[in-house]
């Protein structure tokens, strides 16, 4: 069970501070994602129209990438990259901010065939100025990225950059609704027609802060016998309203947005259900919740 608090400004609230933890958290778990079955990377490497099943979800919506320069922000160990090269992309590019988890990318995109893919270590927020002011058809954000970002305005103004006129964001995100529940069975009941049940509690902020929750957990998200020494991460939600406002003020149109009732995890343990797919929704009632979600945006060509 993750053990939080709120960081003062004085302390841990800066984001460089928080990017440090963040970085030695995801350096040292990259190496046992690589190796966990949950992300079968020799499926990958046997099998050569192998996509991941994040992009598999994302495909209906997604629609066709032929011949498309795409760019896959916070791509960890590329996986998801890798499966889109593999959708026909003409270029695609990795980035992220951990040296450890690109070293893993680059490993399993050659080891499957893949040796054209870029990979190039940055932060999100600096990432124009680490691919050279490059611009793209297609910037692709995949689960579980932008908690770690601050500011979901200048993530926005970021991805405005990337894309060039015409070109459209993809994003598929944990919901803010999802994030702001704890991971423990709630305390209280409701009362329906044909008797109760328990639901997940509110407790965490659903809205961005300027401070980050600071969590400290020696586990992952994975199947792992590993143990981990960097514990701490620092986290932010960022409202649905906050969200769209952003990427509205940074210049693109809002094509499609959709929640889903699952997720592609076990994000609340003892809570949830495989439903296939790699896709978990609450065991009860899974209307109740809307775990994530999906936006598509283009960037508005100026007018000439």
């Amino acid at each position: 069970m993750n053990s939080f608090t709120t960081s003062s400004p004085s302390a841990d609230a800066t984001w460089e501070n928080s990017r440090s933890h963040n970085q030695a958290n995801w350096d040292e778990r990259a190496a046992a994602h690589a190796s966990s079955p949950d992300y079968a990377v020799q499926r990958f490497v046997d099998d050569p129209d192998a996509l991941s099943g994040v992009v598999e979800f994302d495909r209906p919506r997604l629609g066709s990438i032929a011949g498309l320069d795409v760019v896959h922000l916070q791509c960890h160990i590329g996986t998801d990259t890798l499966s889109l090269a593999r959708l026909g992309a003409a270029s695609v590019t990795g980035l992220d901010f951990s040296t450890a988890s690109l070293e893993q990318a680059r490993s399993i995109t050659e080891r499957a065939g893949h040796r054209d893919i870029r990979f190039v270590q940055s932060d999100v927020y600096d990432a124009p100025a680490a691919l050279e002011r490059q611009q793209f058809d297609l910037v692709y954000t995949g689960i579980g990225a932008l908690c770690w970002l601050p500011s979901v305005e200048r993530w926005a103004a970021v991805v405005a950059e990337l894309l060039r006129p015409g070109g459209r964001l993809f994003i598929r995100e944990g919901h803010p609704m999802l994030w702001a529940l704890g991971d423990n069975p709630a305390t209280g009941q409701r009362t329906l027609a044909d008797g109760e049940f328990t639901g997940p509690a509110l407790e965490f902020p659903y809205f961005e802060m300027p401070e980050p929750l600071v969590f400290d957990d020696g586990g992952t998200y994975v199947e792992t016998e590993r143990e981990f020494n960097a514990t701490v991460t620092h986290e932010w939600n960022h409202g649905l309203g906050e969200i769209v406002t952003a990427l509205l003020k940074a210049g693109l149109r809002l094509d499609l947005f959709t929640e889903h009732q699952s997720v592609p995890w076990n994000a609340m343990p003892g809570q949830m259900v495989e439903i296939g797919a790699g896709e978990w929704q609450l065991a009860e009632a899974p209307e109740r919740l809307a775990a994530t979600y999906t936006i598509t945006a283009t960037k508005v060509a100026p007018e000439t």
